[in-house]
Parts: C-alpha cells; sequence; structure tokens
C-alpha cells in the first residue's frame, strides 16, 4: 500500500451521472404515473390505485378500492392514455438523439425541421382519401411514408460539402412545416367533418381516445426504433468524429446514415399516427440528458427515452387537471416548454458559432 489516491476517471464519472439519471428519472417516472392514475374527476388514492393495479395482474389485495367504477376509469381509460404518452415520448426523445447525431446538430429535432409535419400529412391523406390498402395498417403506413419524404429531403438539401449548415437545416424546416401545413390545410378543405376532427387533432396533439388496440399496434414499431437505437449507439459515437474517421475505424457511413434516417421515420410515424403533433419532445430532453451524463449514445438513448416518457406523463397530467372539465391539447403545453428553450438553445449554439455570417 502506497497511500496513492485514486481519482475517477471522466469515464467513471459519466457511469456514475448515468446510472443515477436512469434511477431517479425511473423513480420520478413511477411516482408521476401513480399520481397521474389518481388525479382526475374521479379521484383516488394512491394506495386504491395500486391496488387496482395489483387485482389486474391477478394480484388479491385490500388496497383496491371495492367499487367496479374505479377498476373501469384506471384500467380502460388513464391507464391506456398513460402507456401511449409513455410509448410516443420514448420515441419522440429517441428520435431526436438520433436525428441530432446524424445532423451532427444539437438544434435537429422531428417537429422542428418538419418530420412531424411530414408524417401528418402522410397519415391525413389515407383519412381523406378513404385509403384501406393496408388495413389497419394503412395509416401508420402512410405516415411513415410521409415522414420518411420530409426527414430524406431535410438530410439532402441541408448537407453541404460533408456537414450540416444550421441556417439552412432551420430554412429547410419551415419550408417543409408550410408545405406540411398547407397539405393538411387543403385535405381539411376536401375531408367530411369526421376526417376534419382527426387533422385539427394531429395538428394540436392529443392523448385523448387512447385505446388498448392502437397500443398494441404501435408498441411493436417503437421497439424495434427504439431497439436499433441501442444497436447502432456505439457506432453513432464513432459517427460523432468525423465521417472520415469514421470510414477509418470501419464504420459503414452511408448504410449507418439510411438506417438511421429510416428509424426516426419509424419512431415519428408511430407517435404521429396515434397522437399527432407533440413538438419539442426530442429537442429539449435529448439535450438536457447530454448536459447531464455526456455524449455517449448509448446512455444518451437509454435515459432520453426515461426522460421523454417522463415530459409527456407530465404534461398529459397538466393537459388533464389544468383546467376543470377541459383536456388541454398536450402539443400546446410540450411547445409551451419547448419553444423558449428552443430560443435559448439557438441563441446559445449562435454565440458559440460566433455568429451564422
Amino acid at each position: 500500500m502506497t497511500g496513492e489516491v485514486v481519482l475517477p476517471t471522466p469515464t467513471g464519472h459519466r457511469r456514475s451521472r448515468f446510472a443515477i439519471a436512469v434511477v431517479v428519472l425511473s423513480l420520478t417516472l413511477a411516482v408521476v404515473v401513480i399520481a397521474s392514475l389518481g388525479i382526475g374527476q374521479y379521484a383516488l388514492s394512491p394506495s386504491e390505485v395500486i391496488g387496482v393495479l395489483l387485482q389486474g395482474v391477478g394480484i388479491d389485495t385490500d388496497w383496491a378500492p371495492t367499487a367496479p367504477t374505479a377498476a373501469g376509469v384506471i384500467l380502460d381509460i388513464r391507464l391506456p392514455r398513460i402507456v401511449l404518452g409513455l410509448l410516443i415520448g420514448a420515441a419522440l426523445a429517441v428520435s431526436g438523439v438520433l436525428m441530432q447525431a446524424i445532423f451532427g446538430n444539437p438544434l435537429a429535432d422531428a417537429s422542428v425541421v418538419g418530420v412531424s409535419s411530414g408524417a401528418a400529412l402522410g397519415a391525413a391523406a389515407s383519412l381523406t382519401l378513404s385509403l384501406n390498402v393496408l388495413g389497419m395498417w394503412t395509416t401508420p403506413a402512410f405516415a411513415f411514408l410521409g415522414g420518411l419524404i420530409a426527414v430524406f429531403a431535410v438530410y439532402f438539401i441541408s448537407r453541404s460539402n460533408g456537414r450540416t449548415e444550421v441556417v439552412t437545416l432551420l430554412l429547410t424546416g419551415i419550408a417543409i412545416n408550410a408545405i406540411g401545413g398547407a397539405g393538411l390545410a387543403f385535405l381539411t378543405f376536401l375531408g367530411t367533418s369526421s376526417t376534419r376532427e382527426q387533422i385539427v387533432f394531429w395538428q394540436l396533439g392529443s392523448l385523448n381516445g387512447a385505446l388498448w388496440g392502437n397500443i398494441a399496434l404501435i408498441v411493436p414499431l417503437i421497439a424495434v426504433g427504439i431497439g436499433i437505437a441501442l444497436f447502432v449507439a456505439r457506432r453513432l459515437d464513432l459517427f460523432a468524429l468525423g465521417e472520415r474517421t469514421a470510414r477509418h475505424l470501419g464504420v459503414r457511413v452511408e448504410l449507418l446514415r439510411v438506417v438511421v434516417i429510416i428509424t426516426v421515420a419509424l419512431l415519428v410515424c408511430a407517435a404521429v399516427a396515434f397522437a399527432g403533433i407533440i413538438g419539442f419532445v426530442g429537442l429539449v430532453i435529448p439535450h438536457l440528458m447530454r448536459m447531464l451524463i455526456g455524449p455517449g449514445h448509448l446512455p444518451l438513448v437509454i435515459s432520453s427515452a426515461l426522460g421523454g416518457a417522463l415530459l409527456i406523463a407530465l404534461a398529459d397530467l397538466v393537459a388533464r387537471t389544468a383546467i376543470p372539465l377541459a383536456d388541454m391539447p398536450i402539443g400546446m403545453i410540450t411547445s409551451l416548454v419547448g419553444g423558449p428553450f428552443f430560443l435559448w438553445l439557438l441563441i446559445r449554439t449562435r454565440r458559440r458559432a460566433g455568429g451564422w455570417g
């Protein structure tokens, strides 16, 4: 024993910060979910909520209320909505991580650069035109196609000399959002009263009307998307060193780029098809997680999935309870949070770059 003090390495610090972040996010998420299940016009205590959930999986307990209404409210109304929100929050946050990695830009996000608008336009087209070529998969498939076209358009237009220009990225996003908005307006004009309501629903973003059938439809899409994100995370770390360096290290850059772009479209379409346009989740959460745990993409994907789920759970709780007997659009709430954050991030990036000029 020499009495030397071994200082922790930066990698050790990042691992400990990641572990702490995962534990804190998981515990906070659990608390918010239990609270959200109990808060509402039909109020239940946390113990009653836990009792109903335990009974739902076949475990008898004295905590559950005797009234059958309680189980119906939790298992058939609130729980599907919360589960859908958790899935969509995780999908949007992970799509933000992937977009920022492949664009090499912290300002990239599905809503900012128009991918959400493209996906919403595709989904709206399938309903307005009464298309049913793939059965229940028709609307998600058209949302996927619209999002894929939008993300490829943004990527190729904003690329110049092997890099993504910030100004071009933002201007391309404005153009794609304008085109998507015009398309949605045209489809609203053509559609019936029913399709018009659904198009307005997409533009505002909402978890109202969540069904277990919808959840069963998007679970495999989001699971595949997040699974791919975890699989390519190490390659994205190498990609961040520069395309030339990544190629020398054995990364098939073009294949990685295409896989990531398709994965982003898959995640975004799954969210948009059943919840509409919920903005800024993929911008705010990955950036906050990167500030907390560092730039490593594997921990970033995991922590961002938890953070995105937590943000949507909190936003949905506010949407349901802020105004009595009203259900506010959840997209409005995330925009109220994400809009100022985006402005701050834009100003911060501009100062670091010394201006866009």
